[in-house]
């Protein structure tokens, strides 16, 4: 007998086999999707953190103030085109700095800090740990420096290697803005309007200059304690031009302290700036601040939480970006 034609067929059990092989395959061949870790450096560089936050410490028993330069370093970065030290980088033939925009220019500090952290993890683990990663760990020991909350940390941030100059004054909130206009910035970043509250408690540290309070003490307005308002201005005098760059304190009670006395002040019309004082002043999110005010436990954790959420916008992952040499410039 001849064989059969036609092509032979392979028993169904052979099929099967064959199917289940390549789908195998074909999803091993498909690229892991890369994620943020809290464990990213711990084979890679394990005394990264502990360098890190060794150095901040440092940084802050010099300079308190620091504490909130660090967080606010963080929190300026990650509204502009994500968490991706795109803040650090300087001008330079391809790249417009993100520190001359308006509202970094003058007022956002603490590069060299950044700077100095970066050479000590270089010295022990070279090319492994990013730019933006350090923003976010300094954020976070800065806080703890201060008495502050901390939070565990997800790592694995790449370098950006462009600049966002052009998105800084539409993404970055100011001094002058209001509530509609803080809690509709926050929400195109994923922050709701109780992160937008939390994450503005950082300003129970730190310090503003007399340019961004001036209007608010002088408007006699009825939202502002008239004894808070004198007291402002014995070193913000009333004339543009003068005394533009003297310092006052974000928090008159606690200044150098992380704890929520900024919300008490709010309640009692002692907010600093406008952008401060909107939070409590009849709207939507005063229930927050009382709250906030009442409970320190409750402000500590939502703040945590809304710097974990914070540092999720829009990150450089996998292959995307690069691990800078020196945060201020691209490799």
């Amino acid at each position: 007998m001849g064989l059969a034609a036609g092509r032979s067929r392979l028993p169904s059990c052979v099929s099967h086999a064959f199917l289940v092989v390549a789908g195998l395959f074909i999803l091993a061949s498909i690229p892991c999707e890369a994620q943020l870790s809290s464990s990213f450096y711990d084979n890679t560089c394990p005394n990264a953190l502990t360098t890190i936050r060794t150095a901040i410490r440092t940084a802050v028993s010099r300079e308190r103030r620091m504490a909130a330069s660090l967080i606010r370093l963080h929190f300026h970065d990650c509204f502009v085109q994500g968490c991706d030290a795109s803040i650090l980088l300087d001008d330079s033939a391809t790249i417009q700095s993100e520190k001359n925009a308006p509202n970094n220019n003058n007022s956002v500090r603490g590069y060299e800090v950044i700077d100095n952290v970066k050479s000590r993890v270089e010295s022990i683990c070279p090319g492994v740990v990013s730019c933006a990663d350090i923003l976010a760990v300094a954020a976070r020991d800065a806080s703890v420096a201060v008495g502050g909350p901390t939070w565990t940390l997800k790592l694995g941030r790449r370098d950006s290697t462009t600049s966002g100059l052009s998105q800084a004054a539409a993404n970055l909130p100011t001094f002058r803005d209001g509530l509609d206009r803080l809690i509709s910035l926050f929400s195109t970043k994923g922050l709701s309007a109780r992160d937008m509250v939390a994450l503005s408690g950082s300003h129970t540290i730190g310090q503003a200059r007399c340019l961004t309070f001036r209007a608010r003490i002088y408007d006699n307005g009825t939202n502002i304690d008239a004894g808070f308002a004198s007291t402002r201005r014995r070193r913000c005098p009333v004339d543009n031009g003068n005394g533009d760059d003297n310092l006052a304190a974000l928090d008159l009670v606690t200044p150098n302290s992380f704890d929520n006395n900024y919300f008490k002040n709010l309640i009692q019309r002692k907010g600093l700036l406008q952008s401060d004082q909107v939070l409590f002043n009849g709207g939507s999110t005063d229930s927050i601040v009382t709250e906030y005010s009442k409970s320190p436990s409750t402000f500590s954790s939502d703040f945590a939480a809304a710097m974990v959420k914070m540092g999720d916008i829009e990150p450089l992952l996998g292959s995307a970006g690069e691990i800078r040499k020196y945060c201020n410039v691209i490799n």
